[in-house]
């Protein structure tokens, strides 16, 4: 479906790609891998048709729809589910010419396509989508405007996923998705039908979803087939045999080195170290991508301090006085403690780590902390208060006056940070290297505890495998609020389920997670889920019986459409043969007959379309 030969961009004199090639054949699934800043999302918009590379071709096969979630956040008064349906661009405009058009024969077309495209069943897809990426039924029928721009973009999201391209473009599709929503992803995106080409640093997700990888690396596309395991495991095996080789070679190069300087000045011997000379410069030097920096993350080992580091009994906590977020809480925290914290996005997760961090007080109960304790804290947004002109160095000398600048610069480089990067403005750092700054900062003073909210954000898959075995050395307890079911997967041993306004733990493993959100959205969609209110079942029975009385008007619809369509293609046919000049040279009779015929199935069309308008409005006012 998709070719790529040869292709160089530049941009803003940099070369991204150089002579880089790949295909994607219709249908696959593939991941694009990559360091950040190597071109990814560049190549995206050359796909589009956004950016025009500097030479090479590409192209699409058969004239495929491409489907990109959009850059700006969906905005204005219609429903979320609105919003979302109106993605299909096909589906809007046929409904709309539906509408408007009075040629019997295009009528039928049109009724045929929807047909085609399910469109009578798009406003349940539509629900379903929003559904698994954390909408309910009441928030789907809100007004786009009344959301933040990440829940905005999770609409964007579910725009693209329902208008069904034939080749989807995702670029960081988990980047505003809670764990819930990433795990739905995750299955809805395996069961994808079509070509997918997606950017992701979620490891799980590309391993759960890619068939093929292409890695972008030193200005080039390499395409390696399996999973994100399975590719990385092929690539190290290729990067010890390129060292290897190259060892091999260099110990060749100075065994040949050796012969000319010892032999060149004898006459003897001239000849020969000249032609070595000439085999020496031959050669082809074996270069190894293993030159690429190493991200490395190191928390500094805090004392021993006596259990519980944190205890909660009765705890309420929250904003408004009289209004707690959180009630019944009843939690220890001890050193050896790896916990990660699940419940959808609202639910206050957030909440239960400013509490447990002493940036919210308890509204009521009792929550005991030792005087000592200290605390590491990484918050989401922290990054935007970050100063911008300020360097790596000069935040944490301000955070460590006492310490020798040696000693400001052995910590920093525990996070990655080099002279060259130490003394480098924030403003000038990629979001990753932001990131590890805050890490720096937040483990200066040693903590005991370690509090993580999405700490993967911005970071790369080394630097996610980097932090999780940093988190895996460290002695103190680990609290994590993270969409990385990776990183939970290889830290955590330990779930707490903040849900219902308080936190318990939950009994099982992230994949019995998903296993009881997956039953939670099937009784949701039963309508016996017990997690709804009182009205709210009645509201679901309500629309099951609703369905089940519009069942015969359904059927009967769908038979209208069934009965039109045959009716305008035996149409279509004898128009094609009273077209034909053969037609006129046969017997007399022949041609009066299929005159007649015309004239007949000129009658069944019209009654076709009156039982069609019948059916349908009789559906419309039902449902």
């Amino acid at each position: 479906m998709l070719t790529i030969n040869n292709l160089t961009v530049r941009l803003g004199g940099r070369v991204l790609f150089e002579g880089a090639s790949l295909f994607v054949p219709a249908g696959h699934k593939v991941g694009l891998v990559g360091r950040n800043g190597s071109g990814k999302t560049t190549l995206f918009r050359v796909i589009t048709g956004e950016l025009a590379p500097d030479s090479g071709t590409f192209s699409l096969a058969g004239r495929p729809r491409v489907g990109r979630v959009a850059q700006e956040a969906p905005d204005g008064p219609l429903s979320l589910l609105d919003t979302v349906l109106a993605a299909d661009e096909e589906r809007d405009r046929l409904l709309a010419e539906a509408e408007t058009t009075t040629d019997p024969l295009r009528i039928a077309e049109v009724h045929t396509r929807l047909n085609d495209i399910e469109a009578h069943s798009a406003p349940s897809r539509a629900a379903a989508i929003l559904s698994g990426l954390g909408f309910d039924e009441a928030a789907q029928a809100r007004p786009c405007q009344e959301f933040s721009g990440g829940w905005r973009m999770r609409v964007a999201l579910a725009g693209a996923l329902f208008a069904r391209p034939d080749l989807l473009l995702l670029d960081e599709p988990t980047n505003h998705l809670d764990l819930e929503a990433t795990l739905w992803l995750e299955g809805y995106l395996a069961a994808w039908p079509g070509t997918l080409l997606v950017i992701s640093h979620e490891r799980r997700l590309l391993n759960r979803v890619a068939q093929e990888i292409a890695h972008l690396s030193e200005r080039t596309l390499t395409r390696y087939s399996g999973n994100y395991d399975r590719f990385e495991r092929v690539r190290r095996e290729n990067l010890v045999r390129e060292a290897r080789m190259r060892e091999r070679q260099v110990a060749e190069q100075k065994r040949i080195q050796a012969f000319v300087d010892r032999f060149r000045a004898k006459a003897t011997k001239a000849r020969q170290a000249q032609s070595r000379l000439k085999m020496l410069a031959r050669m082809e030097p074996i270069t190894s991508v293993i030159e690429e920096h190493t991200t490395t993350f190191q928390f500094p080992a805090p004392e021993e301090m006596p259990p519980p580091l944190i205890a909660l009994t009765g705890v309420s906590v929250g904003y408004v006085p009289e209004k707690p977020v959180l009630t019944r809480l009843n939690l220890r925290i001890d050193m050896d403690d790896r916990i990660a914290l699940i419940g959808a996005n609202g639910n206050g997760k957030s909440t239960l780590v400013k509490l447990l961090s002493g940036r919210l007080g308890a509204m009521e109960g009792t929550l005991r902390r030792p005087g000592k304790l200290r605390i590491g804290y990484f918050a989401q947004h922290q990054a935007e208060e970050l100063d911008m002109g300020g360097t790596a160095f000069s935040h944490l000398a301000a955070l460590m006056p006492d310490a020798r600048e040696s000693a400001v610069r052995a910590h920093l480089g525990r996070f990655g940070f080099g002279q060259d990067k130490a003394d480098v403005k924030a403003s000038s750092l990629s979001g990753g290297e932001k990131a590890r700054l805050l890490f720096a900062m937040m483990s200066r003073a040693n903590p005991h505890m370690l509090l993580l909210d999405e700490p993967t954000n911005h970071l790369d898959v080394d630097a996610r495998e980097a932090l999780v075995e940093a988190l895996n050395g460290f002695d103190g307890a680990v609290i994590v609020v993270s969409h990385d079911a990776h990183l939970i997967d290889l830290v955590c041993d330990r779930l707490w389920l903040v849900a219902d306004g308080t936190c318990a733990p939950f009994d099982g493993s992230l994949e019995d997670y998903a296993r009881y959100l997956a039953e939670q959205r099937r009784a949701n969609r039963r309508g016996d889920g017990e997690a709804g209110t009182n009205g709210r079942k009645e509201a679901r029975r309500n629309r099951a019986q609703a369905r089940a009385d519009a069942a015969p008007l359904r059927r009967a619809a769908q038979q209208a459409d069934r009965r039109l369509a045959e009716a305008t293609e035996a149409k279509k046919r004898l128009e094609a043969e009273l077209a034909d000049p053969t037609t006129y040279t046969q017997r007399p009779e022949h041609v009066a007959q299929l005159q007649i015929a015309m004239a007949e199935a000129q009658g069944v069309i019209e009654a076709a379309e009156e039982a069609w308008l019948a059916a349908h409005a009789a559906l419309d006012e039902a449902e």
